[in-house]
């Protein structure tokens, strides 16, 4: 005799699982240069102060800044935290681009808790890149990372250079 489970309680088992990740909207308004990268990621620009509202609204957990101090990336804050999601600063610029910033940020994206997850800077540039350095951390080749980066908003040749400077060695 077999047992048939049913497709609500299939689905939430699978879902406690971490099977599927929380999807992301195809457009969301006030965030310029947006991206659905993945199920449960976007990148983006910087978005409009009325955004931070939409977002939570449209299921969004945690976003996570490149903006440095001097673009207001640390006044931020208040405004993300004060919708209830969850707020990472993780300032980069394509001359200070580490390994550290890109194990912070792969860190967050592997949590399943976290998402859905806004990578954002000012004009997607620098949150392109850093998916880019994610994914050749993951094992895509350079060449792949960055064609996702670029995908994804990764524009300008220092970050491209950047992100290969902090990119694993091939076979390491």
């Amino acid at each position: 005799m077999s047992r048939r489970l049913s497709p609500v309680f299939l689905s939430a088992a699978l879902s406690a699982a971490g099977v599927f990740a929380a999807e992301v909207p195809a457009t969301v308004e006030g965030v310029p240069h947006y991206h659905v990268v993945k199920p449960g990621l976007a990148t983006a620009g910087q978005p409009t102060p009325e955004a931070w509202k939409q977002l939570k609204a449209l299921g969004f957990k945690t976003v996570i800044n490149l903006r440095t101090e001097e673009e207001g990336g640390k006044a931020e804050e208040k405004a993300v935290t004060e919708q209830g999601l969850r707020y990472v600063w993780v300032p980069v610029m394509p001359a200070t681009l580490s390994a550290k910033d890109v194990e912070t940020v792969a860190a967050i994206l592997d949590d399943p808790a976290a998402g859905p997850v806004l990578l954002h800077c000012s004009a997607a540039n620098r949150a392109g890149g850093l998916w880019a350095a994610v994914l050749a951390r993951k094992g895509k080749s350079l060449d792949e990372a960055e064609a996702e980066g670029i995908k994804a908003g990764l524009s300008s040749q220092p970050m491209k250079d950047a992100v290969r400077r902090v990119a694993p060695a091939p076979g390491s």
